[in-house]
């Protein structure tokens, strides 16, 4: 069935690897490579390269990817819409999400979830802002968690307001400090994220016209916070990484009123499948 296909080629793009692919659909890497090419004998053409680096996609199987996921996406809607009409509640969710929401949100939400709904799966993509948009529009992800704004052509329920703070070493002279302004900020070596890793920190600097002394980027939240204890700058991170206390960090408030938007992107909520929108409304009681 060409359905079956689809979804061996969809996973076989996920993990870029068919040994993989065929582990984690318990079938034989023959069986696998058999329905790639057999999707290849019916199309006319080759939708994977396989090199010394893994598998690839061709620019036609990019093309093909793209329905090959609407299809798939549709008929699980259509399976999940024929077992709710029965009483029932399955089907398979999957969702892009960052760091902070990993930990601070998800596990308390999808241990009870779960609870409530044992028969549905969630499936998690974790990356930077970028991948999640990616994952968002390719159809990688029924829905992802975001820092607002995001894509105009996505579709945002927003969340929460998470308020950035500044970090500081204990032994920093500006650990004695409740509040810290941005001209002081611009008199101190910077530990900066990296770009799409973090882009609030960047966009709250450009908003208040300041060029920091920048030491070092970083992608890591936890690397940032481990060069500030050692001194090597000060940094801004949001609430939400900072929940717990760190030894030898001392956190401040930063002057004015600054956050992060964290919010949930579709392409559209609206049309998401029925396990889906369960999980939204879930995540929006949780947080009211």
């Amino acid at each position: 069935m060409s359905l079956a296909k689809y979804g061996i080629f969809n996973t076989v793009v996920e993990l870029g690897s068919l040994t993989e692919a065929a582990a984690k659909l318990n079938l034989t890497q023959s069986a696998v490579s058999h329905a790639i090419a057999s999707l290849e004998s019916e199309w006319g053409f080759s939708i994977l390269s396989r090199g010394r680096s893994g598998i690839h996609l061709t620019s036609n199987g990019e093309q093909m990817l793209q329905y090959i996921r609407e299809i798939l996406k549709w008929n699980e809607q259509m399976q999940q819409q024929v077992a709710s009409i029965n009483g029932l509640e399955i089907g398979t969710i999957r969702i892009g999400t960052f760091s902070s929401v990993s930990i601070q949100w998800l596990p308390e939400v999808l241990s009870h979830f779960s609870e409530a709904y044992p028969s549905i799966d969630i499936k998690l993509f974790e990356g930077d802002y970028d991948e999640i948009e990616s994952w968002i529009t390719s159809g990688v992800v029924d829905f992802g968690f975001l820092s607002l704004p995001t894509l105009k052509s996505l579709d945002v329920i927003p969340l929460k307001k998470d308020r950035m703070q500044v970090i500081v070493s204990d032994d920093h002279p500006l650990a004695e400090q409740d509040e810290v302004s941005f001209q002081q900020i611009e008199e101190e070596m910077f530990i900066l994220p990296k770009i799409s890793c973090d882009n609030d920190v960047r966009r709250i600097l450009k908003e208040n016209k300041i060029t920091p002394h920048i030491k070092f980027e970083l992608a890591d939240d936890q690397a940032i916070i481990s060069m500030v204890q050692n001194g090597m700058g000060i940094s801004i991170l949001p609430e939400m990484v900072l929940y717990q206390a760190m030894k030898g960090i001392h956190v401040l408030q930063l002057k004015g009123d600054h956050y992060r938007s964290i919010g949930m992107a579709s392409m559209s909520f609206k049309t998401i499948s029925p396990a889906a929108k369960k999980f939204v409304r879930y995540m929006k009681e949780y947080l009211k």
